[in-house]
């Protein structure tokens, strides 16, 4: 086969979606060396992936802002695609070219939030995602999805039949493996961060629940646990409404924010909390879980959505819209060392339940499926 991977939606600074993206094009490199395949890009971070194979292309693309990405998306790529004589193309975020192009299309739909909870959006942004995510849904041959809970999602709001989707879990990267104490304290300290932490990580925006977490872990201060909050994310929609609490709770000595934080630096955060706290109102997959599990780190997370599907036994499971049971379960696990141990010991095993590896075979074979015209769904 001749494939393309359209990964031209991978930000600067890349995270959740932007991560998939990346580890998938490097477990590919890795396990493919006899199809061919381009990949489109718009920053540095793929020619050093694919200089290693000699049946990898990489396509350098210009479009500097969304509206011209979208432009590039539906005049360009198809023309480019003809020209290089692409049997499939996988679109790893949302849209494909909607005009007619002799490839089959497969796309990744991350998850239906801006359907879900169209509030974690601005207006703009929710249409955008709304109205393409539905159209290249219907146009696309196939459906890749990181989890039950989206593929359930997508065949009930966006009316896709089941036999068009394929579930195909994401993993932690390789370097998301537990760091020495003495190690992980040092990055810590570079960030600021002395003593012991409960961390969160992901964008700041409503979605990710941080007010009802900052709540919690107030209670919990008042009555004699007290530990520090580090969250790490990009700011985001609405995201000043967590900085306004911190100050209205008197929280402002113990919630940390150290917004963007390098992909290296990562591994040694998770190691070195106490905690992870990710008590998200919805996911398609949680990426998080699975690093800070990969970490041996304890894991608290939400009872609904695609997290508790991805933590499986392995964490201690909330729901999200009770301050009260995100502070129980908080409770449990800061006073509790063999509940830590345990769900620690637990989550190693969970994490390596998933990889790269089988995500790029899993993908693999739907490419072949598509093009052999037959249902990518397992």
């Amino acid at each position: 086969m001749r494939i393309a991977i359209d990964a031209t939606s991978v930000p600067a600074r890349p995270a959740g979606a932007g991560v998939y993206a990346i580890e998938l094009a490097r477990a590919m490199v890795d396990r493919d060396r006899r199809d061919g395949y381009a990949l489109y890009a718009r920053d540095g971070w793929a020619e050093p992936i694919v200089a290693r194979r000699s049946n990898w292309r990489c396509e350098r693309v210009s479009a500097g802002s969304p509206a011209a990405r979208l432009l590039w998306e539906q005049t360009c790529l198809p023309r480019s695609l003809q020209a290089l004589g692409i049997d499939v193309l996988h679109s790893t975020h949302h849209t494909l070219p909607l005009t007619k192009v002799r490839a089959r299309r497969v796309v990744t739909v991350h998850d239906l939030t801006f359907f879900r909870i169209p509030d974690r959006y601005p207006p703009a942004r929710r249409l955008y995602m709304q109205t393409l995510t539905r159209l290249s849904a219907s146009v696309a041959e196939a459906i890749i999805v990181p989890s039950k809970a989206v593929r359930d999602d997508v065949t009930r709001v966006l009316r896709i039949p089941s036999s068009k989707i394929a579930v195909v879990y994401e993993a932690a990267a390789l370097q998301y493996r537990p760091i020495a104490r003495e190690d992980a304290a040092a990055i810590a300290r570079e960030h600021g961060i002395e003593g012991a932490y409960v961390l969160s990580v992901g964008s700041l925006e409503p979605g990710k629940n941080r007010a009802r977490l900052i709540e919690a872990l107030r209670r919990l201060r008042d009555a004699g646990i007290d530990y520090r909050l580090v969250i790490v994310g990009q700011q985001a929609w609405k995201y000043d409404s967590d900085f306004a609490l911190v100050d209205a709770l008197g929280m402002r000595d113990r919630v940390m924010f150290l917004g963007y934080v390098k992909q290296e630096h990562m591994p040694a955060l998770y190691s070195g909390a106490i905690a992870f706290a990710f008590p998200s109102l919805y996911e398609g997959f949680g990426l998080g879980v699975v690093e800070a599990m990969a970490c041996g780190t304890p894991v608290l997370t939400s009872s609904i959505s695609a997290t508790a599907e991805v933590a499986g036994d392995a964490a201690v499971l909330v729901d999200p819209a009770l301050v009260a049971d995100i502070a129980d379960g908080l409770r449990r696990l800061l006073t509790d060392p063999a509940l830590r141990a345990d769900l620690s010991r637990r989550g190693l095993v969970r994490a390596s339940q998933f990889s790269w590896r089988r995500a790029a075979d899993e993908t693999h074979a739907v490419y072949a499926a598509t093009v052999a015209g037959e249902s990518p769904s397992r």
